[in-house]
């Protein structure tokens, strides 16, 4: 909401004395310049900005990172596409100077074949694993190849295309568990926790969708449980199974030495 002090702080309900000053600067204003024959109204033409919007959008722009990008509210972009339907209002004529100029200022979205930095990407993929999401049922969602797929997760560059097609498949699965309703469902999905604990992999809910991208961010894990704890409840538990530590080693992607000191410490 705008700050106290502008009529539109009053138009939205204000009554304070600083509102209520500028509502009467405001009047007063219009009215002057109506008995001058001058323009009543600094808004301008909305066309221009929403024609330009459509534009970001077409090229893989959502709303939010559109209003994010040019500092406004989410409901000002969708209200310049949409207007009110729930007032029956429709899309406005004409808006501030102030949006239409911040929303003219933003560049679209890099091509599909433009290289991006692959951070946001590769944190978005390894989340979905650490959720117990496979890499091959990510890779096929993906249209991907395996191979292709690896090399997307380890990358620090990745297609534009690919970072916009992977965020599509984030928003979908970030709050979706994986199927485990078979014994190889179940199986896949903890292969997948196991890998992703690991590697230090953190699940969505670590992430906020405005750091994720922040290669300098770090997650909020809560009460972070270390590393190692993690791999020695997973190495007590093949263990118990049977394994040897150089099977279980191999099996969490681990050394000999590291599994030795993590049961050690059991």
């Amino acid at each position: 909401m705008s700050t106290h002090g502008t009529r539109a702080r009053y138009v939205a309900g204000c009554r304070c004395d600083a509102c209520r000053t500028a509502n009467r600067t405001y009047n007063s204003t219009r009215n002057r310049a109506a008995v001058y024959g001058r323009p009543t109204t600094d808004l301008v033409d909305a066309a221009p900005a929403r024609e330009h919007v459509r534009a970001l959008m077409a090229a893989g722009m959502g709303t939010r990172a559109i209003a994010e990008a040019a500092g406004i509210e989410r409901k000002s972009v969708q209200r310049l596409l949409n207007g009110r339907p729930d007032r029956g209002n429709p899309p406005p004529t004409r808006i501030t100077p102030q949006v239409s100029a911040a929303l003219l200022a933003l560049a679209p979205a890099p091509a599909a074949a433009a290289l991006v930095d692959a951070t946001g990407t590769k944190r978005r993929l390894q989340a979905l694993i650490s959720r117990g999401w496979a890499q091959a049922q990510l890779a096929a969602r993906l249209g991907m190849a395996p191979t292709n797929f690896g090399t997307t997760l380890r990358g620090e560059r990745v297609l534009a295309g690919t970072a916009r097609q992977v965020r599509e498949l984030y928003d979908e699965l970030w709050d979706v568990a994986p199927p485990e309703t078979t014994r190889r469902e179940r199986i896949s999905a903890s292969r997948a926790r196991r890998y992703a604990a690991v590697r230090g992999w953190v699940p969505p809910m670590a992430w906020d969708d405005d750091t994720i991208e922040d290669p300098a961010a770090v997650p909020d894990l809560g009460e972070e449980v270390l590393r190692r704890e993690a791999v020695a409840e997973d190495a007590a538990e093949l263990a118990a199974q049977g394994l040897t530590r150089e099977q279980i080693a191999a099996r969490l992607g681990v050394g000999r030495t590291y599994i030795d000191k993590s049961l050690t410490a059991v």
